[in-house]
């Protein structure tokens, strides 16, 4: 496929020549012969498709079925587990493939998402939900599928793994004994042979030790798997002295960082005194520090978040208003550094780069995130997968 016009984030417009899933020539407009299937993207920014690095498509959905009020991280894991009781594999299945079509259409080509083992005789019908519909879009999405698994027993893991579940998910904060749930973490994971993506620090304590214990944990195995730690909202309360320390102990271990804004930011800071403070993690610290920095939508209008529109452009956008980061730097947190911490291959508009590719039409990288552009084609390996046209009419 030839690609005519695209303006790309450099601020120039190219032609692209697509072969074998893989951007193959990127060049001046004009200066490539016609190919047999062209598409003109005149007046469209082409980046590359984003990722979404951190999502639970099992959750998505129910903020109106759970009946959940506005509330705090534990008010929320009540009203899940509540809901969670009477949740079936068809119900996971439908809400799920709701969600993921809609992340599709957005831009995302490949997502990771956290699946609960459920409570009940058959923990593993959420996951098996998963796993179908990881079937039904193969070619069209990449999806990863994390096991949070709390205190699940090893019996139950053993079987979600040999069902097909990719990474090891997990939540030390949460657990009666952060230090042993992490170390367990690593030992299952290293004993499945999966990465690990941990739920980490996901509160605004400064004390909290996820992160320290993660990383204290990964050199101790000699863990060499992909290791991801997902929130890290304490980084942000901490002295910037201590926070940087931090940040150069996780980029020493390897460990990805993944930031939710949307979430974090509806669920941290209840309960706390003016000024209420920012559920953020140390955005800022991290990329100093060299760790490899993603960001996701994380809840899709469940108990954990009542909105959201599974829009990585939408989180991109949140990274520049309340993470102070730079249009550029929050795109490639949504795009480049969501793709190397789900471990896939560069993507995106320039020569040897896998074809996934996000057309959006806007002028430059403000206008996308600012006027969340829905105008958009989506390219999966060279093929158009997705196409959002919108018309408006004023009187």
């Amino acid at each position: 496929m030839l690609l005519r016009g695209a303006l790309l984030p450099d601020g120039f417009p190219r032609d692209l020549l697509l072969d074998g899933g893989r951007v193959v020539r990127v060049a001046p407009p004009g200066t490539l012969p016609a190919g047999p299937a062209e598409t003109d993207l005149t007046g469209c920014l082409l980046l590359p498709a984003p990722a979404e690095p951190h999502a639970h498509l099992d959750k998505a959905h129910t903020w109106d079925l759970a009946g959940a009020p506005p509330c705090d991280l534990p008010s929320a894991v009540g009203a899940w587990r509540d809901y969670a009781e009477r949740v079936t594999e068809e119900d996971v299945a439908l809400r799920a493939r709701r969600a993921l079509d809609e992340l599709a259409m957005n831009g995302a080509t490949a997502v990771r998402t956290h699946v609960d083992i459920l409570p009940g005789d058959d923990p593993l019908r959420g996951l098996r939900a998963m796993l179908r519909l990881r079937e039904a879009v193969r070619g069209r999405t990449e999806l990863q599928i994390a096991v949070l698994h709390l205190d699940a027993p090893d019996a139950v893991l053993r079987e979600a793994f040999a069902l097909g579940a990719d990474v090891l998910g997990g939540c030390p904060h949460l657990a009666a004994d952060p230090e042993a749930a992490v170390e367990r973490a690593v030992r299952l994971a290293g004993e499945f042979g999966v990465g690990v993506d941990l739920h980490a620090d996901e509160n605004l304590d400064p004390a909290s030790r996820d992160l320290r214990l993660l990383a204290a944990a990964v050199r101790g195995a000699g863990f060499s798997l992909p290791v991801t730690a997902s929130h890290c909202v304490s980084l942000g309360a901490m002295p910037d002295e201590e926070a940087a320390r931090l940040a150069k102990d996780v980029a020493g271990a390897g460990i990805g960082v993944v930031t939710l804004p949307l979430t974090n930011l509806y669920l941290q800071g209840r309960g706390h005194a003016a000024p209420v403070p920012r559920g953020l993690t140390a955005v800022r610290a991290l990329l100093d520090a060299g760790v490899t920095l993603a960001a996701g939508g994380d809840n899709v209008r469940d108990p954990f978040n009542p909105v959201g529109r599974a829009d990585p452009l939408e989180t991109a956008a949140l990274l520049v208003a309340a993470g102070h980061l730079t249009p550029s730097e929050a795109v490639h947190a949504v795009t480049a550094g969501a793709r190397a911490v789900l471990g896939l291959p560069p993507a995106g508009p320039f020569e040897g780069a896998v074809a996934d590719l996000l057309a959006v039409r806007a002028g430059s990288l403000s206008e996308a995130l600012g006027a969340a552009c829905p105008d958009r084609v989506v390219f999966r390996a060279g093929r158009v997968v997705s196409r959002t046209t919108v018309v408006r009419e004023l009187a």
